[in-house]
């Protein structure tokens, strides 16, 4: 009597298969994309998780151009941006985030060593107006360049860059990286003028041309407090101490004693500015504890390594007599900070305020329509349009976090809109996919591996020079790095669910094609989601 082997180990689905049992399931697993935190997290909308696994595969330049479809800066983003992406990464559940600020900004300093070029649509006949030439107007700039419109861009600084030349220091951000890769977008057909202030929008856009504007103008304005003061003390706002220290030939003349007042990352890069210039007894007060402060973490530790003070806890009273005089705090019941009628008294050359910023919204005169707030900030409606047709705007104009990526993120959504607008049409964003929470990973197939650290610059060198601190990681390193992504929600074809079916049900596509299921023999007992590592499968309830 002949020997079959039964369904469940025949190696080839329907060979000995007389009886579809596909029909005793009262669930099917289906193969499903989920959206991965990482991409989630980043303002700029990037698809990390592609660009990784690329970079996975040694396909450097296809990475750098999958990043291009969302955020023409990775060389500058790699350097200044602070990584939400990394708050949101899966990984940082087992141990450390993939450094995915690192692989980019690897991608980006290989484009630039590589001179990799990117192409435009053909030209549209449309022409834009983009008012500020930092990230924000770069990023839409780029987009709409790339769409075949024709962009303009007017600044009244005296080159490129903005919030990222004149805001951030050269020791966070080289200034060759940021022109380098500002030269590309230039090169597609972007034209940038500088030192142009514009005072009239209305009459700029008629006079111009111009189909649609774009405004992106940054918080340039610093906030200003009236402390007693004998004269005795400088005070020195930081939007303007850190411009200067760009646009003047002589750098600003602190004194040996800085104090900075504030707990944002423009009152980190004061201070560890200060430490640079020659200052030895640089502190930084901040009214609330550090645990509050807005300064990301790892900027006060790297600050405070360079011999910077931190007063948490405390306000400035009065400056007299080269001195400060400081209102010892405390935090009340609902964590906010009550003087304690105790003082404190520190010597101080110069005082620089750190306390926000605010918008130069003076372009809008005799402009119709548009709603100014107090602080310059304008409203826009959910395609970035203000209330004069025809001009959007973005980054630090709008109610928004106030950051690089944030900025850059609504130049690209809002090129996207003022393209839809000059085809008479609305652009409507895709629907976004259910996250890949960490719930969902079988995490069991993932071996534990520590980050690889970027390289860091002697102590010495970083204050007193003004040296880039963080240095790039090798290849070797940046590959590892993005291998240790786990590919959240995204099949990768690990051949998991193929090799646990008991059915031999799962049909394999070819590379790059992933699986398909063969329902007439699945009989939904659910293994091959169970031990799928990433998440991208999941049981459904059977229609009857």
């Amino acid at each position: 009597m002949a020997f079959t082997l039964p369904y469940a180990i025949t190696l080839e689905v329907g060979s000995s298969l007389k009886n579809k049992t596909g029909d005793w399931r009262t669930e099917r697993p289906i193969y499903l994309d989920r959206l991965p935190p990482c991409n989630i997290e980043c303002p700029a909308g990037e698809n990390i998780q592609a660009w990784l696994g690329l970079s996975q595969e040694g396909k450097y330049q296809e990475a750098w151009e999958e990043i291009l479809h969302n955020n023409p800066l990775p060389a500058v983003h790699g350097r200044v941006c602070y990584h939400p992406c990394e708050d949101g990464c899966n990984r940082k559940q087992m141990e450390n985030p993939v450094s995915i600020h690192a692989i980019e900004r690897f991608l980006g300093d290989q484009a630039l060593k590589n001179k990799w070029s990117i192409s435009k649509a053909a030209d549209t006949g449309k022409s834009v107006l983009v008012v500020g030439a930092g990230p924000g107007g770069i990023s839409a700039a780029y987009h709409l360049c790339k769409m075949g419109h024709k962009v303009t861009v007017v600044d009244s600084k005296p080159a490129v860059g903005g919030m990222l030349r004149y805001g951030i220091p050269s020791y966070r951000l080289p200034r060759d990286v940021l022109d380098s890769e500002v030269a590309h977008i230039e090169k597609m057909g972007v034209t940038f003028k500088f030192n142009t202030r514009i005072d009239n929008l209305a009459a700029s856009i008629k006079e111009g041309g111009y189909d649609a504007a774009f405004l992106a103008i940054g918080a340039h304005i610093g906030r200003s407090i009236d402390i007693p003061n004998d004269g005795s003390v400088t005070i020195i706002e930081a939007v303007k101490f850190l411009s200067d220290m760009e646009t003047e030939t002589k750098k600003p003349e602190l004194g040996k004693k800085v104090a900075v007042y504030g707990g944002g990352n423009t009152a980190i890069d004061c201070v560890r500015t200060a430490v640079r210039l020659g200052a030895d007894d640089v502190n930084l007060i901040y009214r609330r504890d550090r645990k509050n402060m807005p300064a990301h973490d790892f900027e006060v530790v790297e600050a405070l390594e360079e011999n910077v003070k931190l007063n948490e806890l405390r306000t400035i009273k009065e400056m007299k007599g080269g001195k400060i005089t400081l209102d010892v705090m405390e935090l009340n019941a609902e964590g906010w900070p009550e003087s304690t009628g105790k003082t404190e008294v520190i010597e101080a050359d110069t005082v620089i305020y750190a306390l926000g910023q605010l918008v130069d919204a003076s372009l809008f005169n005799d402009c119709t329509g548009i709603d100014v707030e107090k602080d310059g900030v304008t409203n826009v409606n959910d395609q970035f349009m203000t209330g004069m047709q025809g001009v959007f705007a973005g980054g630090d104009m709008i109610p928004s976090a106030r950051t690089v990526t944030t900025a850059v993120g609504h130049g690209k959504k809002a090129a996207r809109y003022i393209n839809a607008y000059l085809k008479g049409e609305t652009y409507t964003p895709a629907e976004k996919h259910e996250t890949a929470s960490f719930d969902k990973l079988n995490t069991w197939y993932y071996e534990d591996e520590d980050m690889r650290e970027q390289p860091v610059l002697d102590l010495k060198k970083r204050t007193t020079t003004f040296n880039e601190v963080l240095g790039d990681l090798d290849e070797a390193n940046a590959q590892y790095e993005a291998r240790r992504c786990m590919s959240c929600g995204n099949c990768f074809e690990c051949d998991n669910c193929y090799t646990v079916c008991p059915d031999n049900a799962i049909i394999k596509l070819g590379r790059g094609n992933r699986f398909q299921i063969n329902y007439d023999y699945c009989k939904g007992c659910g293994m091959c989601v169970e031990e799928c590592p990433c998440g991208s499968m999941l049981m459904e309830p059977e229609e009857l």
